[in-house]
């Protein structure tokens, strides 16, 4: 009975992959329709000047107790990031070990800002990059090269 259930479970997950990847913006990300349909799933509201920039998604909105925010969106996930948070989980030398260990080098002017990790760095082919990294997990979530 497990056995069918994950089985029914693998086949609708990758029936929901195929379209949002067919409908994907060119970007290799969401579409500006499902970013809307993710923030409004996070809670945000009056979504305006949705645009897709410096490898994420951008756009000002109305979080759930009605104040104006920046967002920078993840453009695989939708996940967003508010700039009104001043915190993370992780260090700025927990970063450092998190994009070495993705195969970033070189990598320098680390800070916290507007919700989420920047740096600047080398990328496996030895092209600058600029990163955006998640504040709690340390994956890159848009690059800028």
């Amino acid at each position: 009975m497990k056995t069918i259930a994950l089985s029914a479970a693998l086949a609708i997950a990758c029936g929901m992959a195929g379209p949002a990847t067919a409908q994907s913006d060119g970007h290799g990300s969401l579409t500006e329709a499902q970013v809307r349909t993710h923030l409004q799933e996070q809670g945000y509201t009056h979504v305006d000047d949705l645009e897709f920039k410096h490898g994420m998604w951008h756009a000002d909105a109305r979080s759930g107790n009605g104040e104006h925010v920046d967002l920078r969106i993840d453009p695989a996930s939708g996940k967003a990031y508010a700039d009104e948070r001043k915190t993370s989980r992780l260090s700025k030398d927990e970063v450092r070990a998190s994009l070495a260990s993705a195969g970033y080098t070189d990598v320098h002017d680390v800070e916290f800002d507007e919700g989420v990790w920047q740096a600047k760095g080398e990328n496996s082919a030895g092209k600058d990059v600029e990163l955006q990294i998640d504040p709690d997990t340390g994956k890159v979530v848009g690059t800028d090269d």
